[in-house]
């Protein structure tokens, strides 16, 4: 599985309240926590890039990101090659179209500790994540958030929100690399199909690992939309 790309659909990231720091009047907390538990579907193009411990740019893509709470979510790289994630509410499938190729794991066991819970929706992720700080930094509302769990392989992320709705995302992890999200078209609620989150195995692609359940049959493989519901 991609791990660039579960960073970010290792993003969106949430918090957990030490006992001793204020929380109630904190702005960036308000936005994270309106983002978890009163967003239900999001959608938005994305680019990312991710830097060494030196700065030096290891790699760079980009593609779509869709999101349907609960449980749900889906994570297209389109450039400079094909590859799905998609996150089916048991099952996290990546299917690499080059290689002919799907790996599949547990959902909970893969997002365990990690920022991409908080794509599903879940509450209890919130508890996984604590706040740093929260600051301005030209138009942009950062929030500054590290893992509670210090073996979760990341440092710190921070999510950066542009009037109220989030726009960038930067997580450094435990190697010194830096990912960096840029999202472009936000759209905050729009009607996604649900065959989107669904994922059928194609004929002659191989399959690696075994699914918490086995997908439905499906006639065709899922594509994306728009979130219109268009193909």
């Amino acid at each position: 599985m991609n791990r660039a790309a579960l960073i970010v659909a290792a993003a969106l990231i949430s918090f957990g309240a030490s006992a001793d720091e204020p929380q109630e009047n904190d702005e960036g907390l308000a936005l994270v926590n309106a983002f978890v538990n009163e967003i239900t579907a999001f959608s938005a193009d994305f680019q990312q890039t991710l830097l060494d411990a030196d700065k030096n740019v290891v790699d760079s893509s980009a593609g779509r990101l869709l999101i349907q709470r609960p449980n749900q979510f889906r994570w297209d790289n389109t450039e400079p090659y094909e590859q799905w994630l998609i996150a089916d509410g048991k099952n996290i499938w990546s299917y690499d179209l080059d290689l002919e190729q799907v790996t599949v794991k547990s959902q909970a066991e893969s997002l365990a500790n990690t920022p991409a819970a908080i794509l599903s929706g879940n509450g209890t992720s919130l508890d996984q994540f604590r706040h740093v700080e929260t600051y301005r930094e030209d138009a942009f509302l950062w929030v500054r958030l590290e893992p509670v769990d210090a073996d979760s392989g990341f440092s710190r992320m921070e999510l950066g929100f542009l009037n109220e709705t989030l726009n960038r995302m930067v997580f450094f992890d435990s190697l010194g690399q830096t990912t960096l999200v840029q999202l472009d078209n936000v759209a905050v609620n729009p009607k996604l199909s649900a065959t989107l989150f669904e994922f059928a195995v194609p004929d002659g692609v191989d399959l690696i690992g075994t699914p918490v359940k086995p997908a439905e049959e499906s006639s065709a493989r899922s594509q994306p939309e728009d979130a219109n519901g268009s193909s």
